[in-house]
């Protein structure tokens, strides 16, 4: 065999390695991960029917301690006196407190802030019961 033609055989043992490298299809990167959207879950499930409970106990126990805070001697700095002395306004006000938020809670639910709508329920029953609290401790 002559020189060349071994160079030749040479040089193709070498190179059939690299193209069949080149040959091989390609793996594909990975796939960028999908955004997990957080489970869902009906409205009036029992978490929320409690929650709801509960901003409207801290309502109403909103009422009967502003009535205690009065009764004291003490006048009401947030909301004026002729809805507070209104035994029906003030029980409105009450009730439309609540209603707001239930409200707010489902904007969220629809929105798909399932965190931040049970989480409204909770800041409102924690703000709720500090005034409750506090109104019935001051004497």
């Amino acid at each position: 065999m002559s020189d060349a033609l071994k160079l030749f055989a040479i040089s193709i043992l070498f190179l059939l390695p690299l193209a069949a490298q080149e040959a091989a299809p390609k793996p594909e990167p990975p796939a960028a991960p999908t955004p997990t959207r957080a489970p869902e879950h009906c409205f009036w499930d029992r978490t929320n029917l409690l929650l709801f409970s509960s901003v409207a106990a801290s309502r109403a126990l909103d009422y009967t301690s502003t009535r205690h805070f009065q009764a004291r001697g003490h006048g009401e700095a947030l909301i004026p006196d002729d809805v507070v002395n209104n035994s029906a306004g003030f029980a409105a006000l009450e009730a439309a407190g609540a209603a707001t938020s239930v409200g707010i809670s489902y904007i969220l639910h629809r929105t798909g802030h399932h965190k931040l709508e049970r989480w409204m329920s909770v800041g409102h029953i924690c703000v709720a019961g500090f005034g409750d609290v506090r109104n019935y401790l001051l004497d």
